[in-house]
């Protein structure tokens, strides 16, 4: 401490302190005659031999055999159901494609045009040998297929 902080304080030094009357120091704890210290050593108080019963075996195993049954149960209901689903999204597939399967890749394959349209419809010699050939509306198929009758 420098003298300025004793000569800071020193004034508040004689000033009383009030007591509020709420306030009271509790009485101190007494005790008990009979308490007995904790022994050094707790070697004393570990007498269980911290062994598995055989009632508990049974129960451990009976459990662990319910656990597993319940686990194949709800695996084999979740495959089920994502079969069904997997079932259920290939009918709609089919019955907006029939044919069409998704574990296949799909192959492009070169359309093939019939013998009655081509001679119905001459193709100018000019298109042929550039190999660029005016595509026909359906309505034009349909009227050479019928002429073709």
């Amino acid at each position: 401490m420098t003298g300025s902080d004793a000569s800071q304080y020193a004034a508040a030094a004689h000033a009383p302190l009030i007591k509020n009357p709420g306030l009271r120091v509790p009485a101190p704890a007494t005790l008990p005659p009979d308490i007995h210290p904790l022994p050094d050593t707790l070697a004393d108080y570990m007498v269980y031999p911290y062994t598995l019963e055989p009632h508990v075996l049974a129960l451990e195993s009976a459990r662990r055999a319910t656990a597993t049954s319940h686990t194949t149960r709800r695996e084999a209901y979740l495959k089920q159901r994502d079969e069904e689903k997997e079932r259920r999204r290939r009918e709609a597939l089919h019955r907006v494609a029939p044919g069409f399967d998704p574990s296949v890749p799909l192959v492009p394959t070169r359309a093939l045009h019939s013998p009655s349209s081509s001679v119905s419809s001459p193709v100018p010699a000019q298109e042929q040998q550039s190999g660029h050939a005016r595509t026909k509306s359906v309505m034009e198929d349909l009227v050479d297929q019928l002429a073709a009758l």
